[in-house]
């Protein structure tokens, strides 16, 4: 095992601010829907309480803080309701992938609870209800991803023209990311540069770079600050994919949420598997193999991760998310925002690169 990440920095003061507000707004609209949909028939208060529930566990609210900050580095007023309501939108957005996520990857937990599909499974099993329990769980769960997505739509009534088409073009690029991915843990590929394009499409773009874009677009500063708002973002996304990668190999999973080797259950492809299959010798690269067999038992994970550690895939991925940073943080420093944004985007950008969790 690689040494525990003990100098991972505290969430910047920053994210629980934006978070708070974001929290705030999802929770009164679905409090509301909840209400609205109870009165035509109760029980369509489920999907929408898995819904809210979910939201409301946790998770870090990365991409509404990306959105604020640029958005305030380009000059927007904090106060704006309208970044509220974005940077919810982008909460609700990532919400229906999670969702969709954990039944593509047949995912039990999410945030330390049961996921949206498995709760569902659970609940036909134990009224004895007819039909099959996986279909009926899953059905509920992509039910559920919906239902994020349409709110989310909602909410993002509030971008101008310009700033909408961002918007859908972050949404493209996440189902390309996620299906990029499902083709390449069906067929096992190693392609490093597959596990790259993955990593800029399922999570880096979507994560730091869309939602800097849209927080500027908001502010009237698209022409400007669009290309040194991707020099900063595109690298820093791909060091936290980098950091989620191995936090999925080696975190614990008192603070990730999720089963530690999941990933490995799931046979991703990411940097961190391409580099291990590029490194390993005979015998590792046989274990590699084993990879997507969701009969692997905790030897075989710790089997694993030994090869990725002795083979230095991991040396190379921690390396690799350094240069990243590094290279993130100078284009902040050049970028045109305020000094205020560019304090803020550069705590948030160690805390996403050196995260625990």
């Amino acid at each position: 095992m690689p040494e525990p990440v003990d100098l991972a920095p505290a969430p910047p003061p920053g994210l629980a601010t934006v978070g708070a507000a974001v929290d705030a707004r999802v929770d009164a609209l679905l409090a509301e829907e909840i209400a609205r949909w109870a009165l035509v028939d109760d029980r369509l208060v489920a999907p929408l309480d898995a819904l809210r529930r979910l939201v409301l566990a946790g998770g870090k609210r990365l991409r509404p803080a990306f959105c604020h900050w640029a958005f305030v580095g380009a000059g927007g007023d904090p106060a704006d309701p309208r970044v509220v309501d974005l940077g919810a939108a982008l909460e609700l957005l990532h919400t229906f992938a999670l969702v969709h996520d954990d039944v593509m990857d047949n995912a039990d937990t999410r945030r330390g609870a049961a996921a949206v599909h498995t709760e569902a499974i659970s609940v036909h099993r134990e009224r004895g209800w007819r039909g099959e329990a996986r279909r009926f769980g899953e059905g509920v769960a992509i039910l559920v991803g919906d239902f994020a997505f349409v709110y989310a739509d909602q909410l993002a009534s509030v971008l101008p023209a310009n700033a909408r088409r961002l918007y859908d073009e972050l949404r493209i690029e996440l189902c390309v990311g996620q299906y990029l991915d499902l083709a390449a843990t069906a067929s096992g590929e190693r392609d490093p540069v597959v596990a790259r394009r993955i990593e800029w499409y399922k999570s880096g773009k979507y994560t730091v770079e869309r939602p800097l874009h849209l927080g500027a677009a908001l502010a009237g500063r698209s022409a400007e600050l669009t290309a040194p708002l991707s020099e900063f973002g595109l690298p820093l996304g791909e060091a936290f994919q980098m950091r989620d990668d191995l936090l999925g190999v080696f975190g614990d999973p008192a603070r990730t949420g999720k089963p530690v080797g999941d990933d490995l259950r799931e046979g991703k492809l990411t940097p961190l598997v391409a580099a291990t299959a590029a490194r390993a010798d005979a015998t590792g690269r046989g274990l590699l193999e084993r990879i997507g067999t969701p009969t692997l038992t905790d030897t075989d994970i710790a089997a694993l991760q030994q090869v990725m550690i002795d083979c230095g895939a991991v040396a190379e991925v921690e390396s690799a998310i350094e240069g990243l940073v590094a290279q993130s943080l100078t284009a902040l420093d050049r970028a045109p925002v305020t000094d205020e944004a560019r304090v803020a985007l550069r705590e948030l950008g160690n805390f996403v690169a050196w995260r625990d969790r």
